[in-house]
């Protein structure tokens, strides 16, 4: 999905000091969501809560949009020209709904409830997203992932997977990235990273044995739901901080809580987000955009949408200034 604020933030990411918690004791901090418009008379409104200002990474992951359910009839739907990409992957999960894939590789795929699409942009990549005529309900999330250094120039890929849902402790989980309750997941990561839809019982308590060299991240899609002891609303995100080897949800509503479980190892490297790039430099930004302007061959062609592709929107007046993770204490 692409980042289609008129005015996007400059952001730059990354280089935390070390942090020593507490023995057995998991420390949450609760990041809530802002609204974004995608664009257009009948905008389809997504809740963003990374990045933010309180933080704007958790381990690798750099972006998290979370949407609907979203009446297509009433908002239009999602409809997003082809937009570049560069120095991340990309990850796209449903709830419902189904949204049509083309990018400049020649890849013509769909995102499905339960089914994950991952598209590394690397040095440069080039997509469409398109709800389908058949959806009357779009529901789910768009997630980034920043690419390391050494690879942030990765040859442009795509990566389909569907996991098989586990069934454990009152609980259904599908683990999409990394390794989670006896699942790993074949997709390629550049990073250590975890991915996992987690939908809880009525009243269930699950216990999950997690890497204590991860952070992880709880996005709450409906439910009420306590991960480590601290109370989440649908649409919040409870930050765990690294040093645990166990993570617990409760779910507190008398219906199903479905969940989304992030994680990985703290990106101690510096980086800079802007619109749909990430890089290391304000220069890295301007000469991403300039090519992408001048249609150069780096981004490749999206073939079969129908339409204009995605202007870029002008660049900030000053250099871009670092915005980091609050120091770890």
């Amino acid at each position: 999905m692409s980042n289609v604020e008129a005015e996007p933030a400059a952001l730059r990411c990354g280089a935390r000091a070390d942090d020593e918690p507490v023995a057995g004791v998991p420390r949450v901090e609760v990041l809530s969501a802002r609204e974004v418009p995608l664009g257009g008379p009948r905008a389809m409104t997504v809740r963003r809560t990374l990045p933010q200002r309180a933080r704007t990474l958790i381990g690798a992951w750099c972006f998290a949009d979370h949407y609907g359910p979203d009446d297509v009839t009433a908002s239009g739907g999602m409809d997003v020209p082809p937009h570049p990409h560069t120095g991340l992957q990309t990850v796209s999960w449903l709830f419902s709904g189904e949204v049509e894939h083309r990018d400049s590789l020649g890849t013509h795929a769909f995102v499905r409830p339960g089914e994950m699409n991952l598209m590394t942009g690397g040095y440069g990549i080039a997509h469409s997203e398109t709800s389908t005529p058949r959806t009357t309900v779009l529901h789910g999330v768009q997630l980034w992932v920043a690419l390391p250094g050494e690879h942030r120039n990765a040859e442009r890929a795509f990566q389909h997977h569907v996991p098989e849902p586990r069934l454990l402790d009152g609980a259904r989980i599908r683990v999409f990235l990394g390794t989670l309750a006896g699942d790993t997941s074949p997709v390629h990561t550049f990073t250590p990273l975890l991915g996992a839809e987690i939908t809880l019982e009525p009243r269930a308590t699950l216990t999950l044995a997690v890497d204590p060299a991860f952070e992880h991240g709880l996005l709450v899609d409906s439910g009420d739901v306590r991960v480590a002891g601290t109370a989440l609303r649908p649409a919040e995100l409870g930050y765990v901080h690294p040093g645990i080897d166990a993570l617990t949800l409760v779910n507190e509503s008398g219906g199903p809580a479905r969940t989304i479980l992030l994680g990985g190892t703290p990106f101690d490297e510096e980086i800079v987000m802007w619109w749909n790039f990430v890089g290391r430099s304000h220069d890295d930004i301007a000469r991403a955009r300039e090519e992408w302007e001048a249609f150069s061959d780096r981004f490749g062609a999206v073939r079969g949408y129908p339409g204009r592709r995605l202007p870029a929107p002008a660049l900030p007046n000053a250099t871009i200034t670092p915005r980091q993770n609050p120091p770890r204490s």
